[in-house]
């Protein structure tokens, strides 16, 4: 066994080290949650359960999840719950706007459940909040993570860019072998046509995926799924560990070390990825301002050495 070599994760295992984090206490992190619920705003931070709660809510950093907190799948790695959804909230986008001018956002992050209910999924949504966060906080950068809009995904695409969010996320998740037990109401490369068709529509739009480790797939695996984000032409790719949020969710095959977070993420920057996030704790929205700034760099810096 060398410190590339994965650790076996037996069921409900303790947590390496390295993925423990503090639990939060700051007041930074109470006055966020407090304007979260003044603004009847659901977060993924809290509904998914993420690891890095505390330390981005204490810096008045969260990822709004709109369109309710019910979702209409159900997959094996997800915490939020399954149901009937409620009915779309119509004063949502301003609440959403609302809430980023009064924290003062530079940069937002805004991801939704799936709404299989919904004629358009959902999209219709989507672009209302990026219209609303224009008109009240122009000088906020906006990140969407969408769902991905099962058999309505090329009309939700058209509409959601001619909006022009500033980031386009859409998470593949895991590897293809892993789809039918980890994600299975959805297609792997149904989802890789939907970021290839982002970047076709609006090749200026930035295009951004993740995947989690520790499910149980191969390292020659997870090299592919870069190699068809590259395909695809997606910008940013995020890896992070995958954590089992209950004992009825998937069970953590085994815990990556950070040593074989680094030796992946050299290789998706030998890809040709503007800008890789892999470490156990990434997520797809862990330091999303600090890595606008930076793809919006290495994009600059690979237009200027082209010249």
């Amino acid at each position: 066994m060398n410190e590339l070599t994965p650790l076996a994760a037996p069921a409900r295992a303790r947590k390496p080290d390295w993925i423990r984090v503090k639990a939060p206490t700051s007041a930074g992190f109470a006055a966020t949650r407090e304007l979260m619920r003044a603004k009847s705003l659901t977060t993924v931070c809290e509904e998914a359960a993420c690891p890095n709660i505390g330390e981005c809510w204490s810096k008045k950093h969260a990822t709004v999840m709109i369109l309710g907190d019910t979702c209409t799948r159900a997959c094996a790695f997800c915490n939020v719950k399954t149901g009937m959804p409620r009915k779309v909230d119509a004063m949502e986008p301003q609440n959403v706007a609302d809430a980023a001018a009064q924290m003062g956002l530079h940069h937002i992050v805004v991801t939704s459940v799936d709404r299989d209910d919904l004629p358009d999924g959902g999209a219709s949504q989507f672009v209302k909040v990026i219209q609303a966060l224009r008109r009240t906080t122009p000088q906020t950068t906006i990140e969407i993570l969408t769902p991905d809009f099962r058999n309505k995904a090329q009309a939700a695409i058209e509409s959601i860019v001619e909006a022009r969010p500033d980031v386009y996320n859409h998470n593949l998740e895991t590897v293809p072998r892993l789809y039918p037990t980890i994600r299975p109401g959805a297609r792997y490369y149904a989802s890789l046509r939907l970021l290839e068709s982002v970047k076709r529509h609006d090749p200026s739009i930035f295009t951004k995926s993740g995947v989690m480790l520790g499910l149980g797939e191969e390292r020659l695996e997870v090299h592919q799924v870069m190699d068809d984000m590259r395909s695809a032409d997606i910008d940013f790719l995020t890896m992070g560990q995958y954590l089992q949020p209950t004992p009825r969710h998937a069970k953590v095959a085994e815990f990556v070390t950070p040593k074989a977070f680094d030796a992946y993420a050299a290789i998706a920057r030998a890809k040709g990825f503007l800008l890789v996030a892999s470490s156990p704790l990434t997520r797809s929205s862990y330091h999303a301002g600090d890595d606008f700034e930076r793809l919006r760099a290495a994009r600059e810096a690979k237009l200027a050495s082209a010249r």
